[in-house]
């Protein structure tokens, strides 16, 4: 098992200057950095490849579509330049060597209808990403593309872990998996482990966060049996944590308000203490063995 932190919990975006921040992560104990590039144009890929390789750390990556190229318009070129977009991205993963390539990479982050989602939208989201994956197969071979339930504050279209697990089976290619994340699951789901237990083998990513976005184990997600749940699907991937800090211009997008912790460092040691903890007491100690699957 492998333990992963968002680059979003320090900076904004990932430019060159962040490039240090790579050994930082190794540093705090972290085996994963999952970057989000925010500004794709101005991504340091290969730059990323060779400092993760120096540092010892893995490199997974987070990216939300933007509004004007929705894979789920009904406006053909929106969901080409969904396509085009999501393509660049791809291309970057495979430049930069991330293993996962997360987040809300099948809809347009807090774009919204005023309406539950349509049969129609569904038909074109799923064409969409078989599109954006089919690409993927050949660009970046082995790159997994986890689409991840988002809240109804975030999103529409994917809100639980059965919406995700039917999109992906729909989708029908071994590179589309889905991505649960404890803080969008609290707000969505009935039965934490039976969401859990849903996805089976198609999850393929897991972001272990806080009810409030603050430090897991501080907060309301019931761990126990989430992690139990996360072991009887056989999931021996990631667990990562997100959060967001309050002083960054991301903040408003994602209503992170307060300071959850004294510095950026604090929440990510004391998550991964505290998510370590709780994986050695559910799957076993040999299961903090880095690189352990």
């Amino acid at each position: 098992m492998r333990f992963g932190i968002n680059s979003l919990n320090f900076t904004d975006t990932f430019l060159e200057q962040d490039l240090p921040l790579l050994d930082h992560t190794r540093a705090l104990g972290f085996d994963v950095l999952e970057i989000t590039p925010v500004d794709p144009d101005r991504f340091p890929a290969r730059q990323v490849r060779e400092a993760a390789a120096n540092a010892g750390v893995a490199v997974n990556a987070n990216f939300a579509l933007l509004e004007s190229g929705n894979p789920v318009s009904p406006d053909a070129a929106s969901r080409q330049r969904a396509v085009d977009l999501s393509k660049q991205v791809i291309d970057l993963c495979a430049e930069a060597d991330v293993e996962i390539y997360c987040g809300a990479n099948y809809c347009s982050w807090r774009c919204f209808t005023g309406k539950s989602r349509t049969a129609d939208e569904w038909l074109w989201g799923v064409e969409t990403f078989r599109r954006i994956c089919e690409y993927a197969q050949t660009a970046a071979p082995g790159l997994v593309l986890a689409v991840e339930t988002l809240n109804r504050f975030e999103s529409y279209f994917l809100n639980t872990a059965a919406d995700a697990r039917r999109f992906v089976d729909e989708v029908g290619l071994p590179n589309a998996m889905v991505h649960l994340d404890t803080f969008h699951m609290i707000r969505e789901e009935d039965d934490m482990r039976a969401a859990i237990l849903s996805c089976g083998d198609k999850l393929g990513y897991f972001h272990a966060c806080g009810s409030q976005r603050g430090i897991p184990g501080r907060d309301l997600v019931p761990w126990d049996t989430a992690l139990t749940a996360l072991r009887d699907t056989g999931y021996r991937n990631t667990i990562t944590i997100e959060s967001f800090h309050p002083d960054k211009s991301l903040a408003p997008l994602v209503a992170v308000w307060r300071h959850f912790a004294d510095s950026p460092e604090q929440l990510a040691v004391e998550g991964l203490d505290f998510v370590r903890r709780k994986v050695a007491e559910v799957y076993g100690p040999s299961f903090l063995t880095p690189g352990r699957s």
